[in-house]
């Protein structure tokens, strides 16, 4: 088999990846939260973390590794405009993402927090809204991407 079919397999199976558990976790943790149900949200906000590391880190690094395989297999340049905007994407996409997971394991001990308590603080509030707020960016600049990646509407060599 031709290892440009391969590599292109295994970067659209991770971009798939990517997407389907972005807006899953997204998904899911939105609606715990809404829920107001503290175990709910307990439970979520562990599943999430679990889904992140498993499936979206993987994915995160197989897109990579993949990506620039075949940018020296298909022999674009690395300066091209259409790379250039490709490569500052997925740095955007990872300043937005990485605090994202931290933030997550904070709204975790806050729910853990309230599961003894019986009462969400505030500050679980305000630290969703920073989830939110980071996490809509950076869903559309894996959009973005995505687009790039199908289109390639800017120079490649």
């Amino acid at each position: 088999m031709d290892n440009y079919l391969v590599l292109k397999y295994i970067h659209i199976l991770c971009a798939i990846v990517l997407m389907g558990t972005g807006a899953g976790i997204a998904f899911f943790m939105l609606m715990a939260s809404r829920s107001k149900n503290i175990t709910v949200i307990a439970h979520t906000a562990r599943f999430v973390i679990l889904a992140d590391w498993v499936f979206t880190t993987p994915a995160v690094i197989g897109q990579f590794i993949t990506g620039v395989l075949l940018m020296q297999r298909l022999q674009y340049s690395f300066s091209a405009p259409w790379f250039m905007c490709v490569a500052s994407l997925f740095v955007f996409i990872g300043c937005c993402w990485v605090p994202v997971v931290f933030i997550q394991y904070r709204l975790k001990k806050f729910a853990e927090a309230a599961e003894q308590t019986g009462v969400l603080s505030d500050g679980f509030y305000r630290t969703m809204k920073y989830w939110v707020a980071l996490g809509i960016p950076a869903f559309g600049g894996v959009l973005m991407m995505l687009w790039l990646m199908i289109f390639k509407p800017l120079a490649i060599l």
